[in-house]
């Protein structure tokens, strides 16, 4: 029993850049990353929650800095909720889009697709640069 508990609570993390084939990396670790902690029924909600900041990061936040720039995700498991996090080189906040909802625009939804999903959210200045966004997911199944 001890086993399940270590690898349920261990977190984990994964380095991406500016690529797009690195988003799919993400989604997949996303899926992979859950379904080895027994949190399958989160997948759908966690991958959207986690794909979304990133990309934001990608696109918005690591282009143009010196050197290749990473983008740092991670999962920590709590007993009764999962903690997203994603971390990038920008200091600048993440931007929620005015009119983004409507329903016509092509971009600017995803940090609202990311508080429709989650518990809570935000974001944090990260030392020495940059940011952390962060969401938190329950753990427990629906119902």
């Amino acid at each position: 029993m001890r086993e399940t508990v270590r690898a349920v609570s261990a977190s984990a993390a994964l380095r991406i850049t500016c690529g797009p084939e690195d988003l799919a990396r993400a989604r997949s670790f996303t899926r992979d990353t859950l379904g080895v902690r027994s949190l399958g029924h989160r997948c759908d909600d966690a991958t959207l929650v986690m794909t979304e900041p990133a990309a934001n990061a990608v696109i918005h936040a690591a282009p143009g800095r010196a050197g290749a720039p990473d983008v740092r995700l991670g999962f920590h498991p709590r007993p009764a909720h999962l903690l997203l996090t994603v971390s990038d080189p920008d200091d600048h906040p993440p931007v929620h889009t005015p009119g983004a909802c409507s329903g016509l625009e092509e971009h600017g939804r995803g940090l609202y697709i990311v508080d429709a999903l989650s518990e809570a959210g935000a974001w944090a200045p990260a030392a020495p640069a940059g940011k952390t966004v962060w969401a938190r997911l329950s753990t427990h199944p629906p119902t």
